[in-house]
């Protein structure tokens, strides 16, 4: 997606079981991944004032750690729609208006990071004027990016998804994207499971991981959000 710098998502592993979140996400559902620990993350980037409950409302994964201080695509919290712009966004213009149409004025990231730095999950929840307003953001954003290859979450209406590999800049890196986008009332919530690797060793989009936390955020939004 083109709200973030490339490199943005992932995680390997099937049948999550998400539990309430604790901690430094003040409030966000987590999953456990794996049974070995992980290193203590580093701190999150300085991010702006909170924005409500909207923490709460982001499903992301356990047992990875947070993002690289100091890098605003790896923070985890709230945003104003102007710092949105500011640090976030690829398409500053493009996204400012489609922001101020839709009435979001707030939002919140979530980003965890694989201890091999190759795996990246985020979660971006932004909250509209209306459902309307809200399906307006979702369908702008979504067009800004060439999407061909769709796949199927079943039980969440409305879900755009995605799923493609290919060269990421100017590194030679291959890297393998799977992404979604939903709408919930007001609630717009877009995900990005990504996984990076090289010709030899070719990632591949993983489809199931994506499909499973889109499921899961379709139901904390249902369950959670206004």
């Amino acid at each position: 997606m083109r709200r973030t710098a490339p490199g943005v998502a992932a995680v390997v592993c099937v049948g999550l079981v998400f539990l309430a979140g604790c901690g430094n996400d003040a409030g966000a559902s987590t999953a456990p991944v794996g049974g070995n620990e992980q290193p203590p993350a580093p701190a999150d980037a300085a991010v702006p004032a909170a924005a409500g409950g909207l923490a709460g409302l982001a499903v992301v994964p356990d047992g990875f750690q947070k993002g690289v201080a100091g890098e605003p695509a790896q923070v985890t919290g709230p945003f104003t729609r102007q710092s949105f712009v500011d640090t976030l966004s690829a398409s500053p213009a493009e996204d400012l208006a489609l922001l101020l149409n839709a009435g979001c004025k707030e939002g919140y990231q979530t980003f965890r990071l694989s201890t091999d730095r190759r795996k990246r999950v985020t979660v971006q929840l932004f909250k509209a004027a209306s459902a309307s307003k809200a399906r307006d953001l979702q369908k702008g954003f979504w067009a800004q990016d060439e999407h061909t290859k769709p796949f199927a979450v079943p039980g969440v209406p409305g879900a755009l998804t995605d799923a493609q590999t290919g060269v990421a800049g100017v590194t030679g890196q291959i890297e393998a994207v799977a992404e979604a986008s939903i709408t919930v009332g007001s609630m717009v919530a877009e995900i990005t499971v990504s996984q990076s690797g090289t010709l030899e060793k070719t990632p591949v989009p993983d489809i199931k991981l994506a499909t499973t936390v889109v499921k899961l955020q379709y139901q904390r939004l249902t369950t959670k959000s206004g």
